[in-house]
């Protein structure tokens, strides 16, 4: 049989016909479509391995977290007596009811220390992401110099007293939020890292859009900006968590002259003040059975890290790689 006889499948059948009605599929189009790949028995082995050691491991991460919120349900004798299990013992409210007697002063320290962690992670993101740009720009011609500085910042600092001095005399800022709000803003580290991720980004799509006519904050927001989502995503979870988790600066510059405390200072304050009213009544005759303190601190913990705990699932997917390609064609 002569070769032009065989049904070979031409580049014409999967075109339109002139009269608009796309011609029947052939059975051999048909036969061509993608299979999935079948798996040996040793890659479903393989498979069956890695998710039971995932969940394994997954169980021991969550492990604490179930620890603590077993133990701020159960009373404080309970815990004193037979310590911390996965289910509570007596169940009580207790540490709960101590931590809202009065729900004004939590609720507000939740809307400080909500403000200040979204307006400082967005604030922070956009400076931090403009200088790792620049420092990340070829034609800026200082740039080593400055990243030297910003490096020499980690290494050294002035101290806790003249830090101190400065914010509160020479700033004025004692007794304010942007004590604690503008030192957080930046940090050195975080915008080497920034710096870092810049890297990844082809340099060509800076110049692609030089030649279109874009100006510099136009390349940055328009073409550099949305390539960086790992990076802003990464950036920003470090940024909320050191404004979440802050006390010490709160402690410092804040004290007793702002009435709404940020949430981690507050309940620092209220496992002090539980710690010393136990102390104080230790060698007296008062029953300090029913006072929650080791519960109090379980209490404390879920609370505290409860709502950033819930937030961490919407950052974690933009821990993605290889976002930049196909950003550069050729």
């Amino acid at each position: 049989m002569p070769s032009s006889d065989l049904l070979l499948p031409s580049a014409t059948e999967t075109l339109t016909t002139v009269s608009g009605k796309r011609p029947k599929q052939r059975w051999w189009t048909r036969s061509n479509r993608a299979r999935p790949v079948k798996l040996a028995r040793s890659d479903y082995v393989l498979r069956g391995i890695s998710y039971v050691f995932i969940t394994v491991f997954s169980l021991f991460c969550l492990l604490p977290f179930v620890l603590i919120l077993s133990a701020s349900f159960s009373s404080e004798s309970a815990i004193r007596e037979s310590g911390f299990g996965l289910f509570p013992k007596d169940f009580t409210l207790n540490a709960y009811e101590y931590i809202f007697a009065a729900p004004q002063q939590i609720l507000g320290s939740y809307i400080v220390t909500i403000t200040m962690t979204v307006t400082g992670t967005a604030v922070g993101l956009i400076i931090i992401a403009m200088t790792g740009y620049a420092l990340f720009r070829q034609d800026f011609r200082f740039r080593n110099h400055i990243t030297f500085f910003i490096y020499f910042t980690t290494l050294f600092s002035a101290g806790l007293a003249p830090t101190f001095l400065w914010v509160s005399r020479t700033l004025g800022l004692r007794g304010s939020y942007l004590a604690v709000w503008l030192p957080l803003l930046m940090t050195p580290w975080l915008i080497i890292l920034m710096k870092n991720f810049m890297r990844t980004v082809p340099y060509e799509v800076i110049e692609s859009g030089k030649v279109d006519g874009a100006g510099d904050f136009r390349i940055f927001w328009q073409l550099t900006l949305p390539m960086m989502k790992p990076a802003l995503a990464t950036v920003g979870l470090f940024l909320a968590l050191g404004y979440w988790n802050e006390w010490y600066l709160s402690s410092l510059y804040l004290g007793s002259t702002v009435e709404f405390k940020p949430l981690q200072y507050y309940l620092y304050n209220i496992i002090n003040t539980a710690n010393a009213l136990r102390n104080s009544v230790a060698g007296s005759n008062v029953s300090i059975t029913d006072l929650p303190s080791n519960t109090l601190k379980m209490a404390s913990a879920v609370l505290a890290t409860g709502p950033i705990l819930l937030a961490y699932p919407y950052v974690q997917r933009y821990f993605v790689s290889g976002i930049t390609v196909g950003a550069v064609k050729g």
